[in-house]
């Protein structure tokens, strides 16, 4: 036993000084000091010896830079340099185009949460507030979506002039510009309100104030640029729209084929350099109504005009909707949700130079513009549209749940639509809580391009499986479309969503992670840029640093999971209350586990990685759900720690959780190289998958939430448009909710004993006459119950229709002509 005793200590010194992450030096310290008192304590001498002569072995050469650096790290950056894959312009573009927020810190096997938590709560001005309460409301209150969806497939002519006059296109254009000013945090809330009333006038806004002519020209505009359009943009006397996608260029849009030619032409009367434009744009949003066009094309210079280089790249200009040439104001129909989208064809369209944005210094630096601007817009418009549907859903569903009877009792009550009331209840809490994160991210300052892709694959995706359990646990009431139907042009918005600013197949397969592995990772990054320094010297020292850092980071992190995994992550200091705590602890797992399988697959695959993207999406997922758990217990905090909260933050938490394991598990059982797969699992499971999704237990309690009244379904519908008026039967139906249950024991006892009476009238009224007189229920009694059946009516009434009112505009012109002409 004395043999082994040094060896043991060896090993212990090691673990603790990974876990904890100790220098080196420290490290060699410790583990002298424990074998000099194992040998004072009797450990068998040789044994000790040969483990001093292996930590001498590893520590000297290492804690010596004149022999770490030529004969270690020299060779190692050789070796390094060949297994770098090549990186294009585009991909570094897109690394390099935004900023590391806490997404950071779940990379590194050991967040540091003061950073999240410290961060401020989120809060709006109150210029922001009375803008959100004024015009905001007085906009939902004008909607009539089916009005808008059905009868015009546009809104009416009194909506475009509210948004342009209450400047809604130029909420985030300065106020020095004529715009309102307002923060990314205001945006999200107002595209958040108006989705949850309607996904059409919700689209009309957000894209002007998402990526656009209005967002490319405050952060690149010329001076003159910036005056002549910004304050047209900010009152709508522009309509913007931006034209990126084509038929041959849609998620791949470096490959865009529409091109420029710099030439001589005709602009205002004279004779000026330009760039004679040959486009094909599709899905363009805003397209048919409007009259500043942003549009992406490659720039050429055949003839050198501009200087030596003939393929500029990318740009990016200004043309007015009356320019020659120029073919806008055919219509697409997005899924019978008609926001203003179609194609743009232009063939030699001559602008000037000045049109381009930016001016003649950003010709060619379009792809940068796009990628350092598309991150802001994809973290607010489509993240927040899902989060007003899904709080809308969650909090309608529960009163129409309540409300809706079957066999004498709420369908609520059934296990089965309570399992769906819980997903939305769990969803919808994430959801607003990460689309709230990253909008918070952009309103600091940042440009979260990880979490933007996060944020707008995941709010969608949950926003659809929402939706999805809405459309369920209606029914009947979900399928009927008319003036009283709430979700069916919800269910039908839902894949425009997944499909716009990126299909969401391809932003999780290749985007989060893609991206994540390098740019939140504390070293990569650093190891590919000192490999790439000119100076020989520099570059053997930083990726020394680089190197080194990334290897100690590495063990500490294979050392954690380890651990974590077998104590359950029971044990470590954690942030949270008592509540909270042990949530705080799993992420501290999941984090070292996904460092651990980011960095063996990085090693091992090389440029491949980016080639297995089922890999890479099953580790997207695992990042993905970090990020949106910390983005929970960061809102859980900001709330005050409301215990009324708890079991929706417990679902939604217990649901991350799940899918972590689950990711981990598919990446570990289809890694590419099989025996790296078995050891990882042995170091990351090593009592195999423990996580659970979440309980029917804390499913009925999430579901209860919503069918009841309480101050946590109050913080959930914050910010949703519930105001009970005749165009939003939504807000009808959660208005209801209080006076059903006030309702619920009367009817109780009403029915009771109308079922053991021998009364012969059938109906309702009679009932309730018979009921007063038998002294069942009192005269106010049975004005409640007549209110009752009024309210639950209203809830569940769907739409009928005339059979000619259905029919097209088209089909009753055609036929009337023909009816018109077999009279004659």
């Amino acid at each position: 036993m004395s043999v082994a005793i040094p060896f043991l200590a060896f090993l212990l010194a090691g673990a603790f000084a990974a876990y904890h992450r100790l220098r080196l030096a420290v490290w060699a310290a410790l583990t002298a000091s424990l074998l000099v008192a194992c040998w004072l304590l009797g450990a068998n001498t040789t044994a000790t010896i040969v483990a001093a002569v292996v930590v001498a072995l590893i520590s000297v050469p290492l804690l010596l830079p004149q022999i770490r650096k030529p004969y270690i790290t020299a060779p190692l950056l050789k070796f390094y340099t060949k297994l770098l894959p090549p990186l294009s312009d585009t991909e570094r573009t897109a690394l390099e185009s935004g900023t590391v927020g806490f997404e950071g810190e779940l990379f590194s096997g050991k967040p540091d949460w003061d950073k999240l938590l410290s961060l401020p709560k989120p809060q709006l001005s109150a210029d922001e507030q009375a803008f959100l309460d004024g015009p905001c409301e007085e906009l939902c209150k004008m909607v009539d979506e089916w009005d808008i969806t059905h009868v015009r497939a546009d809104l009416p002519p009194e909506m475009w002039d509210f948004i342009k006059r209450n400047k809604f296109f130029g909420l985030n254009i300065p106020k020095e510009y004529g715009g309102l000013g307002f923060s990314a945090l205001m945006n999200h809330k107002v595209i958040q309100k108006l989705a949850s009333i309607s996904s059409t006038v919700s689209s009309t806004v957000g894209v002007p104030n998402s990526l656009g002519p209005a967002e490319l020209l405050m952060h690149y505009g010329t001076d003159e640029q910036k005056q002549q359009y910004l304050p047209r943009l900010a009152d709508g006397r522009e309509v913007p729209c931006f034209a990126l996608t084509g038929p041959f260029a849609g998620s791949d849009a470096t490959s865009i084929p529409d091109y420029g030619i710099v030439c001589q032409g005709e602009w205002n009367g004279a004779r000026v350099l330009g760039i004679k434009l040959t486009l094909n744009k599709r899905y363009i949003t805003l397209a048919p109504v409007a009259t500043l066009i942003g549009v992406a094309f490659r720039m050429y210079d055949p003839d050198g005009l501009l200087g030596d280089k003939k393929d500029i790249g990318i740009s990016l200009a200004l043309v007015p909707h009356d320019t020659p040439g120029l073919e806008i104001g055919r219509r697409h129909f997005p899924l019978n949700t008609p926001f203003q989208n179609g194609p743009i064809h232009g063939k030699d369209v001559f602008v000037p130079l000045s049109q381009l944005i930016g001016g003649e210094d950003y010709a060619g630096r379009g792809w940068q513009m796009l990628m350092e601007c598309l991150s802001i817009g994809r973290s607010i418009t489509l993240p927040s549209t899902a989060s007003g549907g899904a709080k809308l859903g969650a909090v309608v569903s529960g009163a129409y749940a309540r409300i809706r009877k079957q066999f004498g009792l709420s369908v609520g009550r059934f296990e089965g639509v309570e399992e769906a009331l819980a997903r939305i209840a769990g969803k919808a809490y994430a959801t607003s809580a990460l689309s709230q994160a990253t909008a918070a991210a952009v309103a600091r300052g940042e440009n979260p391009a990880v979490p933007s892709t996060i944020a707008k694959y995941h709010c969608t995706e949950m926003g659809r499986e929402v939706s999805r359990d809405v459309m369920d646990i209606h029914g009947g009431k979900g399928i009927i479309l008319g003036p009283r139907n709430y979700a069916g042009r919800s269910w039908q918005a839902t894949p425009i969503m997944i499909t716009v600013e990126g299909a969401n197949i391809m932003t999780r397969s290749l985007m989060i992670f893609g991206q994540g592995a390098i740019l939140c990772h504390p070293w990569v990054m650093k190891e590919m840029k000192a490999a790439q320094l000119p100076d020989a010297k520099q570059r053997v020292d930083e990726f020394d640093t680089a190197l080194f850092g990334h290897i100690g980071y590495a063990i500490s992190n294979a050392v954690r999971s380890w651990w974590f995994g077998l104590t359950g992550a029971k044990i470590g200091s954690a942030p949270g209350d008592d509540y909270t705590r042990r949530f705080y602890r799993k992420l501290n797992r999941y984090s070292a586990c996904l460092s651990v399988m980011s960095d063996t697959s990085m090693l091992l695959l090389g440029g491949k990685l980016k080639f297995k993207e089922s890999l890479s999406g099953r580790l997207g997922d695992v990042l993905s759900h970090l990020y949106i758990a910390s983005a929970m217990l960061k809102r859980y905090q900001d709330e005050g720690n409301p215990a009324g909260d708890q079991p929706l933050l417990a679902w939604a938490f217990h649901d991350s959780i799940n899918k972590i394991e689950t990711a981990l598990s598919g990446a570990l059982r289809n890694f590419p190289i099989r025996p790296v797969g078995w050891l990882l699992w042995l170091l990351i499971f090593p009592w195999g998958r423990r996580a659970q999704a979440p309980s029917d237990r804390l499913g009925h309690r999430a579901a209860a939430l919503l069918m009841t009244p309480c101050d946590a379904r109050d913080r959930l519908a914050d910010g949703v448009f519930l105001t009970p008026c005749a165009n939003n039967p939504a807000g009808r139906i959660n208005s209801y909710l209080s006076k059903v249950i006030l309702a619920e024991p009367v009817e109780r006892k009403f029915l009771k004993a109308l079922k053991n009476s021998d009364i012969e009238a059938l109906e309702f009224d009679a009932q309730l006459d018979e009921g007063v007189k038998e002294g069942w229920i009192t005269a106010e009694e049975r004005i409640q119950l007549e209110e009752l059946r009024k309210i639950t009516l209203d809830a569940i009434m769907v739409d009928d229709f005339d059979p000619e009112e259905l029919r097209s505009a088209g089909y009753r012109s055609l036929h009337g002509v023909q009816a018109s002409r077999a009279a004659a």
